[in-house]
Order: structure tokens, then C-alpha cells, then sequence
């Protein structure tokens, strides 16, 4: 049986937002993966990923499949018995795929039926990210399925809206002083909570106004501008995301992050915005001079995503 690697990933514009039909674009991160193996399960790692595979398959059991959709769960459950353990690096809390990175490995090993991933129709996509999305809502309460959709297919996807998702080609990076960048936030986050937050805020009719007419602008303006190389609407487009998510979503904001945040505003050098639902794990960065940026942030963990 065929053993693949399953990267992270990095949703790069669409938190949140793609809950109202916003534009999303994700791209497979490869500085982290994950892939399943066999042990005796002697550390403390293994016998911690065997348990908690143990308690998902019961979780699995009872998740209702689409037509089309069946995993093996009675060999699922062999292998777990046998020393199976989720063998990754993914940081768990950190908005880069851990769990999406996992249901991508278990849908690959166990779905009854193989799929090419290279030929999906725009109905599997859809059908494959509901799926997904039912698969994954057992760590995060509510999950749409992208993260394990490109987990699974490792190219980068454009959710143009709930209907229509596909695949994109990115810019090629160049070696220029721009750059996307991750800094760690050394926060744990919790998704569940943040996603709650969400939905608690959207019952104000002023806090649903300036999202779907300010931010989801923005964000879809940033998809459109990084596609198309527009570097210059691009920064503009993420400062005012940055300026958004400041005054708005403050809370989502991680503690250790949100001076930086500020002085990126004030400066002009760097703009930040959230990797994922928040809370903590990663934050993103976008700036035009990455030398001055890392000198401003060298108290913290930067890792470049991407060059331009």
C-alpha cells in the first residue's frame, strides 16, 4: 500500500470571509507534512497519535456519508490496533492544516473509492469538500473541508464562492525585497472558540455591514491583485484588511502579536493579518522591504512563505 506525504497549508486570503461567500485562495505549505506509519508505539508521540486515532474512528463511525463516500473503517481499526500512528511536524493550534493534513491521509488510505486527483470534476470537488468538511468538524466543531481538500490534492485552490472551487497557478516567486511570511505567534489556538466569536458578532447588522461591504472588498481584491501580480494594490488591499481585522476582531487578534500588529499600521513596513480562524499558532505577514521588516520583528520567528 502506497504510504504519501501530506503537507500544511496556508489559507492566504479568505478567513472567515469565505463563510459569506467571500473569495479564498489556499496553497500547500511544504516546510511541514505528516504521513501515517507503524510502530510498537514506545514514545510518548506514538501512543498519543494511536489513542486519539482510536477515539476518531468511533467519531467516524457515526458520521453520515454521502453517496459516493465510504471509508474502511473495520481495516482502519486493524491498522490502529497494529501500532498505527500519525507520524507529523504540522504544529497542532497553528492555522496550517494539522487536522486537515490528517483526514487527507485517512480519506487516501481508507475511501473505498480512488479518485485522481489530477482529473477531480468541479462535483467532486464540491462533494469530496463537504465530505471533508464532516470529516474535520470532529476537531473544530464546523469545518467547510477546504483545509483537507488541499491537503489532499497539494496544489493550490481558488474558492471563487460556495459553488465554485478549483484549481489555480500562482505567480512564480522571484528574489525581490517583497515577501509573505509566517511569524509564530507562541500562542496555542483554539478554533472552536474563535469560530463561535464569529457567529456571535455576526448578529450585529452593523458588524454583517462592514463585512460584506469592507473587508470581503478587500480580500477579494488581495486574491485578484497577488494572482495578477499587482504588488502595489496588493500591500494596499492587506493594510486595510489589517486595519479591519484591528478594529473588528480585535480578540482574535493573539496578545503577544497585537503591539506589532499596531506599530506594522503605524510604520508602513509590514501589515499582518490572521493565518486561519485566529487566537494564537501562526500570524501572516506582507511587506515590500523584508530586510527592514526583519529588523523591526527580530524578537520573533519569522518563516518567508513567498518572494516577490
Amino acid at each position: 500500500m502506497l504510504n504519501p506525504v501530506f503537507h500544511a497549508k496556508i489559507l492566504l486570503f479568505g478567513e472567515y470571509g469565505i463563510i459569506e461567500n467571500a473569495q479564498g485562495l489556499s496553497i500547500p505549505y511544504l516546510f511541514y507534512k505528516g504521513r501515517f506509519k507503524f510502530s510498537e508505539l514506545e514514545t510518548d508521540f506514538e501512543k498519543e497519535s494511536n489513542h486519539s486515532l482510536k477515539k476518531y474512528v468511533e467519531y467516524l463511525a457515526i458520521v453520515e456519508y454521502p453517496e459516493g463516500f465510504r471509508l474502511n473503517l473495520s481495516q482502519f481499526s486493524d491498522d490502529i490496533e497494529n501500532g498505527l500512528f500519525f507520524d507529523s511536524d504540522i504544529p497542532q493550534g497553528y492555522g496550517v492544516g494539522s487536522s486537515g493534513a490528517l483526514v487527507a491521509a485517512i480519506f487516501d488510505r481508507y475511501s473505498t473509492e480512488r479518485l485522481e486527483t489530477k482529473t477531480l470534476t468541479q462535483k467532486q470537488f464540491k462533494d469530496l469538500k463537504a465530505f471533508f468538511g464532516d470529516m474535520e468538524s470532529y476537531f473544530h466543531g464546523k469545518s467547510s473541508g477546504i483545509d483537507p481538500l488541499i491537503c489532499y490534492i497539494n496544489s493550490p485552490i481558488l474558492i471563487e464562492n460556495k459553488e465554485n472551487i478549483s484549481r489555480v497557478e500562482i505567480p512564480k516567486e522571484n528574489q525581490g525585497e517583497g515577501a509573505i511570511f509566517l511569524i509564530d505567534s507562541q500562542m496555542i489556538g483554539e478554533t472552536e472558540p474563535m469560530v463561535r466569536l464569529f457567529f456571535e458578532k455576526m448578529k450585529s447588522e452593523d458588524f454583517r455591514k462592514t463585512l460584506k461591504e469592507d473587508f470581503i472588498k478587500y480580500n477579494d481584491a488581495c486574491i485578484h491583485a497577488f494572482l495578477n501580480q499587482e504588488n502595489t494594490i496588493l500591500l494596499k488591499n492587506i493594510r486595510d484588511i489589517s486595519e479591519w481585522t484591528y478594529q473588528h476582531f480585535c480578540p482574535m487578534i493573539p496578545q503577544s502579536v497585537i503591539n506589532i500588529w499596531r506599530e506594522g499600521l503605524d510604520s508602513g513596513i509590514y501589515s499582518l493579518k490572521l493565518c486561519g480562524s485566529g487566537g494564537g499558532g501562526y500570524i501572516l505577514g506582507f511587506t515590500e522591504d523584508f530586510s527592514k521588516t526583519e529588523i523591526m520583528l527580530k524578537d520573533f520567528s519569522l518563516k518567508v512563505v513567498f518572494r516577490f
